[in-house]
Parts: C-alpha cells; sequence; structure tokens
C-alpha cells in the first residue's frame, strides 16, 4: 500500500486518481494512524518552503513519517516542495528543513532565465541506472511549477538534470529516499510512469 501524505499541500487526489487507473493500491493519510502497515510514502507539496514544514509539523504525522523513511527504510517520493523539504535548509525560508539528503535549497538565477517561475513542460535527463525513470522514453517530458531548486552536495544523489537559464537537478536520491522537482500527477504518460516505477521499487 502506498500513502499520499496529506498535510494540507499537495495535489493528493491527483496522485490517488494515477494509482487508480494503475491498479495500485493507494491511500489519502491524513494522521499518522493512517501510515501504519504501509510499504510506501509520497510527499507532494505546493506553495513556500517554511509554510510546508510548518504544516508537516502540525499535521501531526512528522514523527511517524521520519521514522518509516530513517528507521524502517520505506521508499519515499518528494514532490516539488515534498523534494525541497528533505534538504538542509532554503533561501526561500529560516526553518530547519527534514535533513535526509545534505543539500541546500537556492532560488533560480532571475539573470539567466527568461522568467520566474519556471513553469511548464521541459526536458529531463536522467542517470542511466536511475529507478525512477528506467522503461520511459528516452524523449521524456515532464510539468514544472518552481523558482527554487535543490542543490544537492554529493553528485551521488543526483538522480536527473534539467536545464532552464543553466543545468539543474530535477530529481535526486539516497538509499530509499526519492524525489522529483517537477509535477509527475500532472505529467500525463510519462508521469504516470514514473509513478509506476516508484510502486514497483
Amino acid at each position: 500500500m502506498i500513502a499520499i501524505i496529506d498535510y494540507g499541500l499537495g495535489n493528493v487526489q491527483a496522485f490517488k486518481d494515477v494509482y487508480s487507473r494503475l491498479g495500485v493500491p493507494a491511500l489519502i493519510a491524513k494522521s499518522a494512524k493512517d501510515l501504519n502497515n504501509v510499504a510506501k510514502l509520497i510527499l507532494p507539496g505546493v506553495g513556500s518552503f517554511d509554510h510546508a514544514m510548518i504544516q508537516l509539523d502540525e499535521s501531526g504525522m512528522r514523527e511517524k513519517v521520519e521514522y518509516l523513511v530513517i528507521e524502517k527504510k520505506i521508499p519515499i517520493l518528494g514532490v516539488c516542495v515534498g523534494m525541497q523539504m528533505m534538504a538542509n535548509s532554503s533561501e526561500e525560508g529560516e526553518l530547519k528543513g527534514l535533513g535526509w539528503i545534505d543539500a541546500t535549497v537556492k532560488r533560480l538565477d532571475l539573470d539567466k532565465c527568461a522568467i520566474l517561475p519556471h513553469m511548464g513542460w521541459n526536458d529531463v535527463s536522467p542517470n542511466s541506472d536511475s529507478k525512477l525513470f528506467k522503461n520511459i522514453d528516452k524523449n521524456m517530458m515532464f510539468y514544472f511549477l518552481h523558482e527554487y531548486y535543490f542543490d544537492a552536495f554529493e553528485s551521488a544523489n543526483i538522480e536527473a538534470t534539467s536545464d532552464y537559464g543553466g543545468k539543474f537537478t530535477c530529481s535526486i536520491t539516497k538509499e530509499n529516499i526519492f524525489g522529483v522537482q517537477f509535477h509527475p500527477e500532472k505529467s500525463h504518460n510519462f508521469g504516470m510512469s514514473l509513478l509506476k516505477n516508484f510502486a514497483e521499487i
């Protein structure tokens, strides 16, 4: 069972709908007790970094999520701000992140970008051995909506890159932890394939 963490942010129903079409069991978790007996987690997110961290804290699910991810090594997929929360900190806010991956979140360079936020479809270049992107068309494109990007300190944590005013990390990995900057739930067949891959990890 995949639990989609509903802490007040993100397109939780869209993820549920994708997994329904795929025939993959999934539930929307609104409390810590909903996270019992789950095999995988999805941490969606939209909006600002600090607001997302506050919402997760106030949901009452953070402690259980961290136990499942860090102690039980259950696979988790962070999406957009849900991925950014996995870093140590963000230039967008003042609160500490989850610190699961050694990284900081930085703002895209407005001098190099045509416009911010970066919004719309963009190419993604994954590593050749990527689990998230396996068997997806090499001309894959995903839907982005963001102003900040994940700056991983270790290259081993970079799963895929994209380009908008320069190359940036758009997917990360560390053991059972995965993240994507784009929105697979809005990326049609490419996104459905990625979410299927995550379900099979």
